[in-house]
């Protein structure tokens, strides 16, 4: 199980996710739900799933009415099945109607990250790492990249300058790939330099060039293993582009 999130992480989110959901106010349960009405929910589990965002789903009802009360009987990282209670609810009925979309929204949403990683990770094996990437919802990536840890995998870079990945554009841009190394090693970063490539000889040119990690793209399994072969442990190599759980024994072959 991941550490827990610090709440300046999603206060401001949550702040900005019931500011769009709101608008003005839910003019429906306004006209149609008693002010004094008080009642009690719970929240369910439709398939089985690791729970995730449990935190920032209590924070959304906090903002809305801090009279809601959100009891977990789960907790992020515990595995659900279809039917399981997650959470109970209490508190004045409009204020659960206004806070629940978006409780759920976050919930789903990093729940379901937290399980699929924890599928490719059951798949790996024990043989790879399952990393995430920057591919994130714009504003959420910090949620995001929590429900991968809670899911069991690891966090790659959080923005550009937590490490340095050569791509295609900066190697034609540089003029070679042993260039681009060049000019980054003269910047002194003092990071560990990653290459993207996406054939052997691409592979080829960063190991001779000195490159300490090798991000292989979207490469047969076949073409996995020369490639492992022909780097014989100089740089950690990490597999991207068309990752699938289909495809997971395979790459676990690799080596």
């Amino acid at each position: 199980m991941s550490e827990a999130m610090e709440p300046a992480v999603y206060r401001k989110l949550v702040q900005r996710a019931l500011e769009e959901d709101l608008g003005a106010g839910d003019i429906t349960s306004e006209a149609v739900v008693e002010t004094t009405s008080w009642t009690k929910g719970c929240i369910l589990s439709r398939s089985t799933c690791i729970v995730a965002g449990l935190e920032v789903a209590t924070e959304v009802f906090r903002q809305v009415d801090s009279r809601v009360k959100l009891t977990s009987q789960r907790s992020d990282g515990d595995s659900c099945v279809a039917g399981e209670v997650v959470a109970n609810l209490s508190g004045v009925a409009r204020s659960i109607l206004a806070g629940e979309r978006t409780a759920l929204n976050f919930l789903q949403r990093l729940s379901g990250i937290a399980t699929l990683t924890r599928a490719f990770v059951d798949a790996s094996a024990g043989v790879l790492t399952v990393l995430d990437t920057r591919k994130t919802t714009p504003t959420l990536r910090r949620l995001e990249k929590y429900a991968v840890r809670v899911g069991g995998g690891s966090n790659h870079r959080f923005a550009l300058d937590d490490g340095v990945l050569i791509k295609d554009n900066h190697i034609v841009l540089a003029g070679g790939v042993a260039v681009a190394l060049r000019l980054v090693r003269g910047a002194k970063l003092g990071k560990p330099i990653a290459v993207e490539v996406e054939s052997i000889a691409e592979a080829d040119d960063a190991l001779e060039a000195g490159a300490d990690r090798l991000l292989v793209d979207n490469m047969t399994e076949a073409d996995v293993r020369e490639v492992v072969r022909r780097n014989r442990g100089r740089a950690k190599i990490e597999i991207s582009g068309g990752v699938t759980l289909e495809r997971m024994p395979g790459l676990v072959a690799t080596g």
